[in-house]
Parts: structure tokens; C-alpha cells; sequence
């Protein structure tokens, strides 16, 4: 029988655990049932390489993710969130083997976030981060503008967490432009294995900064300098061989350093790109959220050289208003962008609010490339206080000719 490790370190003392624990050799080491009695209890457990069944450990894993879930919607601090140890129960459905990636985005959001929120302890990572790039590119080779619009929405959404949205994000957008840039198959799933794993050095860091009101200290800016090559440590330690992803997570930040490998150059400028864009246009609570348009152009701007052609082929992959970011139309309504046009600049929309400011009942979608309907200004998500219905806007654009 295969037995995976448990995360010993995030045992609590006293505890009962929702598993029997087993040596890596099998010896049956502490019944379903049975508590770490002491400090001195945990390192033995960990001298024996602690662990337990495959199905016990997705299962527990798949019992964390749901706490965290649980305690983010709750409005607890990540950093409390990262100090709670592994929970004491699982829950029958638990077991139920691949119900998580069956969902949608959000699902995989869950997924994603225990896995990198615990990091070098996380429980048999392999399979499931394999699962959730599976997943998620069936659900972006299905509907690219659906997927878009899912992302940059729950992007605005701070009660899921920030460090797995934009890791999903950042993948789609990856995938979608290396297509278009004529990348191979191979390398491309290399470069989505890296941006979503690409901050597993600070995953939970990542999401406290965001809701930190202060400016970031000397500890964390040189955490942000080193995460880097920290997660590429951390996700070779976890069993990753691929070279490729490997150096694409090593030199995100540093897309053309001399060190870096050559054959993969492509791929980190786009991974590069991809983060920088996504950072931009996530709100942090010292600062607002840039508008896509507008790191858009900062992306297209700051490229030199051949990194321009690449800058220039995300931007029009990923369209100046994206599905799901907003707009100000020149009739006066505030509208939500949902289908990529024919130009990147002239997108179809839906009016949310009319030009009186009263929240529209009735979603039709429109061609802003019809001058009565062009786009005036981008509106920042912080700025909308209505609620959109995604089902709704998925029956909508059903009605979008072609």
C-alpha cells in the first residue's frame, strides 16, 4: 500500500486525529482516534516519517482546504489562518475522490489555495496541482471569456483569498497568448505548471499584504525578493522535476537574467507579464486597483526588444477591458465587459447601472464598437457597488452573434 506524509508541524498537541498514522514502512504508529500527547510524541512521529493512506491524506487535505475557506469568509487574518494546525475531523464528503475539480473556478480556487497556503507541508501535491491544471485549462480552452470574466471578478473579491486567483489568472492569461504566440504544447504546460505554483514561497505572506494597511516591512520586502528562488527550492523538494517550470518560477521576476536558461526565455517574459498585470489590477488596502486598460499599456510599454512582441500579443489576447473588469460607457451607463470584441478596445458589455445611476434589471448585451455604445472611461472595481450575476451574464452573452 502507498502511504503519503502528513505535515507533522501542523499537529496540535492534545488533538484527536481523524486518521490512523503509520511509519513510512507501514507500523501502525497512532489509531484513528489517538491525540500527540506531547512535543517529544511529535518529533518521534516525526522521526518515523509519519504518514497515512492516500485516500486518509486527500481526504484531511481536502478537510484543511475547507477550514480555510471557512475561516477567510469569516474575516479572520491570514496570519492567524497560517498558525492553525490541521483540523481534528473530517467530514465524510471529504472522501468523495475528484468532487472538487467537477466545479468551476471557484472550486479550483479552494483547491489551489490549501495546497500553496501550506506549502512544503502540503499533503501529496502532486496529483492534485497535475489535477488542477488539467482542470483549469479545459475550462479555458471551453470558454476563454467565461474563465476571464470568473477570474478578474473574484479577484475583487477579498474574502477568497488573493494568492490562488491570481495564480489561475495569471495561468489562463499565460496559456491563452502563448497559443497565439505559436509556443509548444510542452513548453506551455511547463509554464502554466509555473504560474500556478509560482508564489508558493510566500502564499500566505501574499495574501496578508494585500489586506495590510501599512506599507510593507524590511522583513516582508526581502521576503518578496526571495520568494522566488525559495518556491523553486520548495517545489523541488516536493517531488517537481520538470526543469522548465523549475526555472520559469526561479527567474519570474527576473524574466532575463543571463543565468537563466535561453530555451525557456519566452515563457518567463510571459509569466512575468502576466503577474505584473495582475498585481496592477488587484486593489490592495494601501492602494486602488489600476485599471486593466491602463496596466495594459504599462505592460506594452515597459517591454524593449523581442520582450515587445510578447507584451503586444497579451494585450491583445487579453483585450484593454478584459470580461469581468467595468466601464463608464459615453451614454453615461456603467457597464461590466463580458466577451473580448474583434479589437482589443471594443468589447461587448452589459449595463449594471443606468445613466441615472439605478441598478439595470434587464442584462443586454452591447457592441461597443457602435459609437453610441464606445467605452468613455474604465471604472475601478472598488467603485461598483452592485452585485453581478454570473448566471445572468452567461445567458446574456449566449445572445452575442458569432
Amino acid at each position: 500500500m502507498k502511504y503519503v506524509p502528513i505535515p507533522v508541524a501542523l499537529l496540535e498537541v492534545g488533538k484527536p486525529l481523524p486518521v490512523d498514522v503509520v511509519s513510512a514502512t507501514g507500523q501502525l504508529l497512532l489509531r484513528k482516534g489517538q491525540p500527540i500527547v506531547s512535543e517529544q510524541h511529535r518529533e518521534k512521529l516525526h522521526a518515523f516519517n509519519a504518514s497515512t493512506t492516500a485516500s486518509d491524506a486527500q481526504a484531511w487535505q481536502r478537510a484543511y482546504e475547507r477550514m480555510v475557506h471557512e475561516l477567510l469568509r469569516s474575516g479572520m487574518d491570514v496570519q492567524d489562518i497560517a498558525r492553525a494546525p490541521m483540523p481534528s475531523e473530517i467530514r465524510e464528503t471529504d472522501y468523495v475522490v475528484g468532487r472538487q475539480f467537477n466545479g468551476g473556478w471557484l472550486d479550483l480556487q479552494e483547491v489551489l489555495r490549501g495546497i500553496l497556503y501550506q506549502g512544503g507541508l502540503a499533503i501529496n501535491p502532486m496529483q492534485r496541482l497535475a489535477d488542477i491544471q488539467k482542470k483549469a485549462m479545459s475550462l479555458a480552452h471551453a470558454d476563454a471569456d467565461d474563465s476571464l470574466f470568473c477570474l478578474f471578478q473574484a479577484l475583487a473579491d477579498e474574502s477568497l483569498g488573493y494568492c490562488a486567483t491570481h495564480a489561475l489568472l495569471c495561468a489562463v492569461m499565460c496559456e491563452l497568448t502563448a497559443a497565439k504566440l505559436g509556443v509548444d504544447a510542452v513548453q506551455r504546460h511547463s509554464l502554466v505548471a509555473a504560474a500556478l505554483t509560482m508564489n508558493i514561497g510566500m502564499a500566505r505572506e501574499q495574501d496578508s499584504m494585500v489586506r495590510q494597511g501599512s506599507a510593507i516591512t524590511e522583513w516582508q520586502r526581502k521576503l518578496i525578493a526571495d520568494h522566488s528562488a525559495r518556491g523553486a527550492e520548495m517545489l523541488a523538494g516536493l517531488g517537481v522535476d520538470d526543469a522548465d517550470q523549475l526555472a520559469i518560477v526561479r527567474w519570474h521576476h527576473a524574466p532575463d537574467d543571463a543565468q537563466a536558461d535561453a530555451r525557456n526565455l519566452v515563457a518567463r517574459r510571459l509569466l512575468a507579464m502576466a503577474d505584473s498585470f495582475v498585481a496592477r489590477t488587484a486593489a490592495r488596502k494601501t492602494r486602488a486597483s489600476q485599471s486593466a486598460v491602463k496596466a495594459v499599456k504599462t505592460m506594452v510599454l515597459n517591454a524593449q526588444g523581442d520582450a515587445l512582441g510578447v507584451g503586444s500579443a497579451m494585450a491583445q489576447t487579453v483585450g484593454f477591458y478584459p470580461p469581468g473588469s467595468y466601464v463608464q460607457l459615453v451614454n453615461g451607463e456603467v457597464a461590466v465587459s463580458v466577451k473580448r470584441g474583434a479589437r482589443a478596445n471594443m468589447p461587448w458589455v452589459i449595463s449594471i447601472v443606468d445613466k441615472d445611476g439605478i441598478p439595470t434589471i434587464k442584462y443586454q448585451p452591447k457592441d461597443t464598437s457602435d459609437p453610441s455604445l464606445a467605452i468613455a472611461a474604465p471604472v475601478n472595481f472598488e467603485k461598483i457597488k452592485v452585485v453581478v450575476n454570473l448566471e445572468r451574464v452567461r445567458r446574456a452573452r449566449e445572445r452575442i452573434p458569432g
